[in-house]
This record gives C-alpha cells, structure tokens and sequence, in this order.
C-alpha cells in the first residue's frame, strides 16, 4: 500500500453548471471534457446531471494535485469513465498523467438532482488497476 500524495472534493450545484452549459455551450464542453465525455453525458436523459459529475472529479483531482492551475492540471486530460459495474474510473492524459505516474487515483461521487460531490485521492506507490 503506498502513501496518500494528495486528497480532493469538490461540490457542484447542478442547476448552476446547467446554466454555464446553456450560456457558453460548445465552448465550455470543449475546453472541459473529452469526446468520450461528451458523448456519455449526451446520451443520458439529463445531460447536465452527468457532465456536473464529471466536472467535479475534474476539480477533485485538480484539488488532489496541489499544483494549482499554473500546473500540470488540464481538464481534457483527466476523463471519467464507468466500470462495467458502474464504478467511476479516472483516466489520465499528458502532463497530469506523467505527473502521476508512479500514483493511483481513488475517485467517490455522489448526486442528487441538484448537488454532486467528487473525492479524490491520490496514492503515491499504489498499485495500478
């Protein structure tokens, strides 16, 4: 077992990032999440529910990192996805991903139609999944 490198959370409110989506669209999706993101939270009844989620976890590991946004942090380059069982899954890109190489990420989330929360912890040595 390896030693905890950072810890994150962060909360959203739903209603609020629905509004960031209906007011800058295209570009804000664009700039926060991947393709693969994209279409998941599409796909869903309630888009803005899931791309909250996802924001979240973005912001989590960014808060994990301790780097600030000056960092390695880019948000297209942490994803999440889902396990076959429904588990939420971190992948890592880039610079975060060499930044945390030798790390294991742990993601939580949590949602009710109007608040999400994700946690984040960064295990420095953890065996990868």
């Amino acid at each position: 077992m390896g030693a905890i490198q950072g810890v994150g959370v962060d909360v959203v409110d739903v209603q609020r990032l629905k509004k960031v989506l209906e007011q800058q669209g295209a570009y804000f999706v664009g700039k926060v999440f991947t393709d693969a993101e994209l279409a998941y939270c599409q796909s869903k009844k309630n888009p803005h529910e899931h791309f909250a989620a996802r924001f979240a976890a973005k912001e989590a590991v960014a808060k994990a990192m301790r780097t600030g946004w000056s960092g390695a942090f880019r948000w297209r380059d942490v994803e999440v996805v889902n396990e076959p069982s429904g588990a939420p899954k971190l992948i890592l890109y880039r610079e975060v991903a060499e930044a945390l190489a030798n790390s294991q990420l742990h993601l939580s989330m949590s949602h009710t139609e109007n608040t999400v929360v994700a946690f984040v912890v960064i295990e420095k040595g953890g065996e990868k999944d």
